[in-house]
């Protein structure tokens, strides 16, 4: 029996049929290896649906069925995520460049009308929301700074220690505004690069507003003491 299945063997031998078909399988497993090595998700995805493409080629021509059925279902997710990674990617570029609309986030916020003289919240308060300015003056009055349509305010609280108003907001000229809690900010902060990137633009301009303003207000001190 076993001189026959040898002589069986080597008479069906075929070493350039059998080195062809075994070839996708082997580039499979290579591309599987390599997708453990890389550490961003673009290219583990593509590295991971090259080596289902492999596999599927591979199992058919072997005949091994339940791994061609296992990767043809694999290939379409891994594409997706493909496919979604590369978009986000794109709009975080995208948010990175310029100044972004945020036309997008105003549905999920509440009107507020102001009347003048009324203050919005003082410095030490506890900060639970910020504003988008509709219409109206406003104005940070530990800096004198005004604070017109088309302006957030009250995005520093959510970053702050303690979470505690670091200036003031009062009305000068009635108008409105759009308030968002900062849960939902937290949750669109995670949900839309665009937002997030703007949201740490926004935060660290008005930082460096601040320590500009700083560096004036020092400068002109040193003049003061120097006369």
């Amino acid at each position: 029996m076993i001189d026959w299945l040898t002589h069986w063997a080597t008479a069906h031998y075929d070493p350039a049929i059998i080195s062809w078909r075994v070839v996708p399988g082997y580039l499979g497993a290579l591309l599987i290896v390599a997708s453990f090595v890389v550490r961003t998700m673009i290219p583990l995805r593509a590295l991971s649906a090259g080596s289902n493409l492999c596999i599927i080629v591979y199992a058919y021509l072997a005949g091994q069925y339940p791994a061609l059925a296992l990767h043809a279902a694999l290939l379409p997710l891994n594409i997706l995520r493909l496919v979604q990674m590369m978009k986000l990617v794109r709009r975080v570029r995208s948010a990175t460049r310029g100044d972004q609309t945020m036309d997008w986030l105003k549905p999920y916020m509440t009107r507020r009308r102001c009347s003048s003289g009324q203050v919005l919240f003082r410095k030490g308060d506890v900060a639970d929301t910020m504003f988008y300015i509709v219409s109206g003056c406003f104005r940070i009055p530990e800096l004198g700074l005004p604070r017109e349509p088309g302006d957030f305010v009250g995005e520093l609280g959510l970053v702050a220690p303690g979470r505690l108003r670091t200036q003031s907001l009062e009305c000068v000229e009635k108008g409105d505004l759009l308030a968002i809690h900062y849960d939902q900010v937290h949750e669109l902060f995670f949900q839309n690069p665009d937002f997030g990137f703007y949201f740490m633009q926004l935060a660290a301009a008005r930082l460096f507003n601040m320590v500009r303003l700083l560096e004036q207000e020092l400068a002109k001190r040193h003049e003061e003491v120097e006369i």
